[in-house]
C-alpha cells in the first residue's frame, strides 16, 4: 500500500469490519450489503476521487486501487458496488450535468451512491455501443432503453446511462436520478458470484431535461473511453487482485494449521502443497505490481497508458481464476464444503472475466493497440 491509503485507514477500517462481518450472509442470501455501503456513505469514501473543491477527498488512481482491493478481500459484492460508484462518478466529475449543480458535493457528502447503466440487451457486452436512441422534444430528452447488468439496481441514487443521440450515431451520457418516473428494476439478481451487488436489468422510459446530459451533445463515447473505461478497468483489476490475495492468505493459513494426525505433520509439509502456495503467492505479487503500474499510468499518462488500461483487467481476471482455483485444490474438501470462504473468492473471481469489456475482448483490443490498429 502507498502513503495515501495509510491516511485513509481510519475511514476505511469500519467499512472493512462491516464488510467482513456480513460477507458470508450477503453471499448466502444474495442480498445487497446494506451495512458496509451505509458505512461507505458515512466515511466520506464515496467522494474519494471527487475534487476537494466539492468537498471530496481528491484522491487518485493509487488510492482507488488500494481501497477497492482491500474491500474485495473482505466482500467482493461491496467492492464491485464501490467500483461502479467511482466509475460513474468520474464522468460526472469530468462533465457535470448543468441540471444538477450540487451533485458532486452530494456525492462527496455520501448522499449519492452512483452506478453505470451502459450495457444493453441489444448490444450485450459491447457496452460502448447502445442501440437505444433518445428522442428530442424541445428542451426534453425521452430515453427508452433496456439496460443490462446495472450494479446497485434499485439501490443507487443516480444512474449514468448511455443512449444514441436523437439524430446520428453519436452517444450521449445522461444522469438519471433514481426518483425519476419511468425507472423499472426487472427482478432480483441471482448470480454464481458477486451475489450481493444487485446487478439486475433496468428498463428506462424517462423524460429528462437536455441539461441532464454530461458534456456536449454526442460526447458520450469520449467520456466512456476517457473517464469511465480507465477507472473501471483499474478497479476491476483491483477486485481480482483483492480476491486472489485473500484466497492465497486463506489457503496458506489452512495448509499451515490443518494436520495429518497419523503423520504428525501439517498439510504444508507436503512439497506439492508448498509449491501450489508458492505459485499463488508469486502470482498475486505480480498482480499487485501490475496494478501499481496501471495506477501510475493513469496518474501520469504516457504513450503506453492505453496498453495498461486494456491489459490490467484481462491479466488480473485470468490470474484470479488461476489463483482461486489453486486455493480450492490446496484446501480440498474444507474449501468445497464452504468452511473457509474460499469458495466465495472462487465464485466471485469468475465474474470479472465475463464482465464487459470481457477479458477476451480486451486481449483483442490490446493486440490492436500494440500493432497500431484502431480499437473500433
Amino acid at each position: 500500500m502507498n502513503a495515501g491509503i495509510d491516511k485513509l485507514s481510519p475511514l476505511l477500517a469500519p467499512v472493512l469490519e462491516l464488510a467482513r462481518e456480513h460477507a458470508a450472509e450477503v453471499d448466502g442470501e444474495a442480498r445487497f450489503p446494506t451495512e458496509p455501503v451505509a458505512a461507505l456513505r458515512e466515511s466520506g469514501l464515496l467522494g474519494l476521487t471527487v475534487p476537494a473543491e466539492y468537498g471530496g477527498l481528491g484522491c487518485g488512481p493509487h488510492e482507488f486501487a488500494d481501497v477497492v482491493s482491500a474491500l474485495a478481500a473482505e466482500c467482493g459484492s461491496t467492492a464491485m458496488i464501490y467500483l461502479m460508484h467511482v466509475s460513474a462518478t468520474m464522468p460526472l466529475a469530468r462533465a457535470a450535468p448543468a441540471a444538477m449543480p450540487g451533485l458532486l458535493s452530494e456525492v462527496a457528502a455520501g448522499k449519492v451512491l452512483a452506478s453505470l447503466a451502459l450495457s444493453e440487451r441489444g448490444s450485450r457486452s459491447h457496452f460502448w455501443a447502445p442501440v437505444s436512441r433518445a428522442a428530442a422534444e424541445g428542451d426534453t430528452l425521452r430515453v427508452r432503453a433496456d439496460k443490462s447488468w446495472v450494479t446497485s439496481a434499485g439501490h443507487a441514487d443516480i444512474y449514468v446511462a448511455s443512449t444514441l443521440t436523437p439524430h446520428g450515431d453519436a452517444v450521449d451520457l445522461v444522469a438519471i436520478p433514481a426518483t425519476t418516473p419511468g425507472i423499472t428494476v426487472s427482478g432480483d439478481w441471482r448470480g454464481l458470484g458477486l451475489r450481493g451487488n444487485a446487478s439486475a436489468p433496468v428498463t428506462l422510459d424517462v423524460e429528462l431535461p437536455t441539461t441532464a446530459r454530461l458534456g456536449e451533445a454526442g460526447g458520450g463515447f469520449a467520456l466512456m473511453m476517457e473517464a469511465v473505461l480507465p477507472w473501471f478497468n483499474l478497479g476491476n483489476a483491483a477486485v481480482s487482485t483483492g480476491l486472489a490475495g485473500a484466497a492465497t492468505d486463506a489457503a496458506t493459513a489452512h495448509a499451515t494449521a490443518a494436520t495429518f494426525q497419523h503423520l504428525e505433520q501439517s498439510l504444508s509439509a507436503l512439497p506439492t502443497i508448498r509449491a501450489q502456495l508458492a505459485r499463488m503467492s508469486i502470482e498475486v505479487t505480480g498482480m499487485r505490481a501490475m496494478l501499481r503500474q496501471t495506477a501510475e499510468a493513469l496518474a501520469r499518462p504516457g504513450e503506453d497508458a492505453m496498453l495498461h488500461v486494456l491489459g490490467s483487467k484481462a491479466a488480473a481476471n485470468d490470474a484470479a481464476l488461476r489463483v482461486t482455483d489453486a486455493a480450492m485444490r490446496v484446501c480440498g474438501g474444507a474449501a468445497f464444503s464452504q468452511h473457509l470462504g474460499i469458495d466465495r473468492y472462487f465464485r466471485d473471481a469468475r465474474a470479472g472475466h465475463v464482465m464487459a469489456p470481457t477479458a477476451d475482448a480486451l486481449y483483442d483490443f490490446y493486440g490492436k493497440a500494440l500493432t497500431g490498429l484502431p480499437l473500433f
